[in-house]
């Protein structure tokens, strides 16, 4: 079993990947702004902010992976990408490998196509900003890592979110960087990306990579 630190564990994604693994007997870790009202047994949740590296640091050492599950909106909205650089070398430090939870703009419609983000004229001004941090991530700042940070950037099907919750199938479809678009055009729930999320980490078959996950 593996030592798992889930950064941003009691959001929509962390929620669902801290309990899919604790449910696997992993031994995990949630760090989060704030405690959930109802704690999954065997899990030791942390509270503080993921902006502080300080904060950050004791979590993540002595952790083999290490899922970045945080968004770039609310108290994150212009430190997004900071907070992550700092995951990221903190990761590499530790010798932990990094999984992040990615968004559905930063993959390609087609082999050696552009990226749904390289074209962000549809999307509305109100995420607009959240949409260029997200795809920021794999556009240029995992593949600037050293060699060293093994990397794997886990993008969601479309329409992913709170919103849309979905239910549990028990199963999902794997994709490498381009969109695999969902068999019934619904959104993959959270405990089915979380299930392939656990896969990923527990399977090792991919490094400094982007994949998806949809149904």
């Amino acid at each position: 079993m593996s030592r798992i630190t889930v950064i941003g564990g009691t959001g929509y994604a962390g929620s669902a990947i801290v309990a899919e693994a604790a449910s696997r007997g992993h031994q995990v870790t949630s760090l989060s702004r704030s405690l959930p009202d109802a704690p999954i047994p065997n899990v030791t949740y942390v509270e503080g902010d993921v902006t502080d590296e300080a904060t950050l640091s004791a979590p993540i050492e002595g952790a083999d992976v290490v899922a970045g599950a945080i968004a770039p909106r609310g108290a994150l909205a212009g430190t997004f990408r900071d907070a992550y650089r700092t995951l990221g070398r903190l990761a590499d430090a530790a010798g932990s490998r990094l999984f992040v939870v990615g968004g559905y703009s930063s993959l390609r419609p087609a082999p050696g196509a552009d990226r749904f983000a390289t074209d962000l004229s549809h999307i509305p001004a109100e995420v607009l900003d959240e949409v260029r941090a997200g795809a920021g991530l794999i556009i240029e700042d995992l593949p600037a890592t050293p060699a060293t940070l093994d990397w794997v950037f886990v993008s969601p099907a479309a329409r992913f979110g709170a919103d849309q919750p979905g239910e549990r199938l028990g199963r999902y479809r794997l994709g490498d960087e381009v969109a695999v678009e969902p068999e019934d055009g619904g959104a993959i729930s959270a405990a089915d990306y979380a299930l392939g999320f656990v896969d990923l980490i527990e399977k090792n078959d991919h490094h400094r990579a982007q994949v998806n996950l949809c149904h």
